[in-house]
């Protein structure tokens, strides 16, 4: 007989009361106050061969995010922007919980999450993503891969795409007869970026609101409130986890916690992220600036060449009018 079923309900029963006990002190199992996070760690630039990356440990839940860019059509009702795609895949070897297969319903809400606070801010700056309106424009494809679950995956995954958005470079493209191709062995810009976003995620247990649930926590948690914001203080998107309930002072209360929480993971994005951007841009303009050079010289011999030509030209059209008088 297996003991599984056993150890699904009472283990969270007994976790919930140790909780609980803890929680009427303002305490939680790892030794955290109730407004604190885990330790953050972000990697920009992790996988070499993608446009963008990025890797979080927010404690020991870690998250890779990739960034891959295309060229493709616009949307009819966009003709002039770019177009952004956002996918979450939660690796089976991530957690016991998660199985193989598509994307169930927890990964694609993840990635709607993650979406929508990016699109609804105009994070991206899609208008500056247009080669020809209407007609070609970058496809900036956001992968989110789940490597380990330990809790609080909204966070990080949103930690971790901002983080790879901000270290995304274009490739150069080339206009030909008949459209337009990428060419990836150079580089020259990096992708526009109007605001970061991050998102914070209050958890209801108790009724005791903490910030960053573990994956105990959010096992027993009531529910979850996820509130996204960006860098200029604006709350532009929430969304509610499970089938407990916020009053309107609870909902009040997280927010507030999460507006503050979000002051303190933007300012890790900056801190983190932001001298690797800037560090690639000064690269990327180096670059240009030698390409430019070179291309320069390249005509500049071409145009002397064809003079050379022209006046090679004209002195055998005289020596030949010499010859017939």
């Amino acid at each position: 007989m297996s003991v599984t079923p056993y150890e699904q309900l009472v283990i969270p029963k007994l976790k919930r009361q140790t909780m609980e006990t803890l929680l009427a002190k303002n305490a939680r199992l790892d030794g955290r106050r109730l407004s604190e996070y885990r330790p953050i760690e972000i990697l920009p630039g992790y996988i070499e061969r993608a446009e963008g990356s990025a890797l979080v440990r927010l404690g020991s839940t870690v998250v890779l995010v990739g960034v891959k860019t295309e060229l493709g059509q616009p949307f009819p009702d966009t003709p002039e922007e770019g177009i952004l795609i956002v996918n979450a895949e939660f690796v089976p070897l991530a957690s016991p919980t998660f199985e193989p297969g598509p994307p169930d319903e927890n990964a694609i809400e993840l990635a709607r999450v993650i979406d929508r606070s990016l699109r609804e801010i105009r994070a991206v700056a899609l208008d500056k993503l247009v080669i020809e309106p209407g007609k070609t424009v970058w496809k900036v494809y956001v992968d989110i891969y789940v490597l380990n679950h330990s809790g609080n995956l909204v966070d990080a995954s949103m930690l971790a795409a901002m983080s790879a958005l901000l270290s995304t470079r274009l490739p150069a493209v080339i206009a030909k007869e008949d459209g337009y191709v990428i060419d990836r062995t150079r580089y020259v810009s990096m992708l526009p970026v109007n605001h970061i976003v991050v998102t914070s995620t209050v958890t209801k247990i108790a009724n005791k609101l903490l910030l960053d649930p573990s994956y105990e926590e959010e096992t027993v948690a009531d529910v979850r409130l996820v509130v996204a914001v960006s860098d200029d203080g604006r709350l532009v998107g929430m969304q509610k986890m499970g089938m407990g309930y916020l009053t309107e002072a609870e909902l009040d209360q997280a927010v507030q916690m999460a507006l503050r929480a979000s002051a303190m993971l933007i300012e890790k994005v900056k801190e983190t992220v932001m001298p690797y951007r800037e560090k690639e841009e000064a690269k990327l303009k180096e670059t240009t600036a030698e390409a430019e050079a070179v291309e320069e010289q390249s005509n500049e011999a071409k145009t002397q060449a064809e003079k050379s030509e022209e006046e090679e030209g004209q002195g055998g059209e005289e020596g030949n009018g010499e010859g017939t008088s």
